[in-house]
């Protein structure tokens, strides 16, 4: 069955931390590893409570700034910092660009309800026919509703769907739905294997 949509997810995938450094340094100032602050803002009962849409993000990193015991005027310093070594990959931005028109090109992401805002501002919102934030539906990968409402969206099968991302048991989950998966582990090599896959359908 020919392939009529692929998905991708946005952090770890169109967005990826390429340098340490600056959340390093910023753990550092708390006395913790890189791991640890991590996990302070991304692992946390008010990161999960954002991805599911129960509260909004601002109140997320209101509860990491109290854990920190900062105030609230250090909001954005710490925020810039944190993410100060993600990047977003042009050279994927443009790959997918370049699908449009062939095929559904869609967004499947467990994030906190700025993600919209965040991908307008980066003008990056227009890559995608749709786009699915868990925040925003009450869902997260992965669970096997966020594909279904993925390929509601989309009007496609999963047989006909395609979903590339960096957790294994994402890809596991979509597996299961019935879609193929695509390890994004290596960037040149992942986008290597959507190409023989886009083909040989």
């Amino acid at each position: 069955m020919a392939i009529r949509a692929v998905f991708f997810d946005f952090g770890g995938v169109l967005m990826r931390t390429e340098y340490q450094a600056p959340r390093q340094k910023l753990a550092e100032r708390f006395n913790m590893d890189y791991d640890e602050i991590d996990k302070a803002v991304f692992n946390c009962d008010s990161a999960r409570r954002a991805s599911l849409g129960e509260i909004a993000e601002d109140e997320h990193w209101a509860s990491v700034l109290k854990r920190f015991k900062l105030p609230a005027s250090e909001a954005q310093s710490f925020r810039d910092q944190f993410f100060g070594g993600d990047m977003i990959d042009r050279d994927l931005v443009e790959y997918i660009r370049s699908l449009r028109g062939s095929v559904h090109t869609g967004l499947i992401s467990n994030a906190w309800s700025g993600l919209r805002d965040f991908l307008a501002e980066k003008k990056l919102l227009d890559l995608f026919d749709t786009v699915l934030i868990s925040a925003e539906v009450g869902v997260v990968k992965p669970s096997a509703k966020i594909y279904q409402l993925a390929l509601e969206q989309a009007g496609v099968s999963a047989e006909e769907a395609v979903f590339v991302d960096d957790f294994p048991e994402n890809i596991v989950a979509c597996q299961k739905a019935g879609m193929t998966g695509i390890l994004f582990n290596d960037p040149e090599k992942s986008l290597d294997r959507l190409h023989r896959v886009l083909k040989s359908k």
